[in-house]
C-alpha cells in the first residue's frame, strides 16, 4: 500500500525569517510533523484563486486537513461581525470552501482543526457563535496570546472521534468562536460547559472536525485516523 498524501491548508501572512520580511504561505510545523508521524506525506496547500484549482488539488490527494487560523468571514453565514470578530481572510475562506466542495464530490477523507471545524460547519450551511465567552462566561477555550486552554471533553459513544480518542480526553484549545449549527453533521464531543468540541458526518466516510488542536499532542490519534482513512481511500481508487 502506498503512503497516503495529505493536503494541509496554510495561512498567507506577513512573516519574518533571516533578513526577509514579506508575505509568506506558512503553517506551524506541528501539522506536517503529526501527519508524518502518523504515516502520511504532508503537502502544503496555499490559498489559490484559479478556477478548477481545488478540483485538481483534491484529485491528487488522499486526505485533507483544513487547518486552524483566523476567524471565518461572518458574511459567509449572513451575520454581522461581533466586536471581537476580526482578521478574516477572504482568499483563504474561498479556497478552503472550494476544497471542501471538491472533497465532498470525491469522497475524500477530511479533518477540520479549530477554524477548520468552523469553516466546515459554515460550508454545510451552519452558523457560528462569534464569541464563545458570551455564552459560557469564561475564557478557558482561549486564554489569550499564544497560550492554549487545556480543557476536558467528553465524546459521544459510537462516533469516529470516540473510537480514536476514547470516552474523554484533555485537549489543547485556542478558539473564541464555536459552532452554533451544523447541518449534515452529528455531535461527537462536548466540553463540560456544553460547547460543541467535535462533529462528524454519519456513515463510512471519514469527515471529522474538532475545535481543539490534535497536532499539538503526543497522541495524534485523530491524525492517525485520517491517515488510515486516506490510505484506504488511495487503495480504493488504485
Amino acid at each position: 500500500m502506498s503512503t497516503p498524501v495529505i493536503g494541509l491548508t496554510t495561512y498567507r501572512e506577513e512573516a519574518a525569517w533571516g533578513v526577509w520580511r514579506q508575505r509568506a504561505d506558512l503553517l506551524p510545523t506541528q501539522y506536517a510533523a503529526a501527519v508524518e508521524a502518523s504515516g502520511g506525506i504532508p503537502v502544503l496547500l496555499p490559498p489559490l484563486g484559479q478556477s478548477g484549482a481545488a478540483d485538481t488539488a483534491v484529485s491528487r490527494l488522499d486526505g485533507l486537513v483544513i487547518s486552524g487560523g483566523a476567524d471565518v468571514d461572518p458574511g459567509r453565514y449572513d451575520a454581522e461581525p461581533h466586536e471581537r470578530t476580526a482578521g478574516w481572510r477572504p482568499d483563504r475562506d474561498a479556497w478552503e470552501l472550494a476544497l471542501l466542495d471538491a472533497a465532498v464530490a470525491a469522497g475524500l477523507p477530511v479533518l477540520g482543526v479549530c477554524r477548520g471545524m468552523q469553516l466546515m460547519a459554515v460550508h454545510a450551511g451552519g452558523e457560528l457563535d462569534q464569541h464563545t465567552p458570551d455564552l459560557v462566561d469564561h475564557e478557558q477555550h482561549s486564554p489569550g496570546g499564544d497560550a492554549f486552554g487545556i480543557i476536558e471533553v467528553s465524546t459521544v459513544p459510537g462516533t469516529f472521534v470516540a473510537g480514536l480518542v476514547g470516552e474523554s480526553v484533555s485537549v489543547a484549545c485556542h478558539h473564541h468562536q464555536s459552532v452554533r449549527s451544523h447541518p449534515g453533521f452529528v455531535a461527537a464531543a462536548h466540553a463540560a460547559d456544553g460547547t460543541l468540541e467535535a462533529m462528524e458526518t454519519p456513515g463510512d466516510r471519514f469527515c471529522v472536525a474538532v475545535q481543539w488542536h490534535p497536532e499539538t499532542a503526543d497522541d495524534v490519534g485523530l491524525l492517525t485516523g485520517l491517515v488510515r482513512a486516506a490510505a484506504a481511500y488511495a487503495q480504493s481508487r488504485s
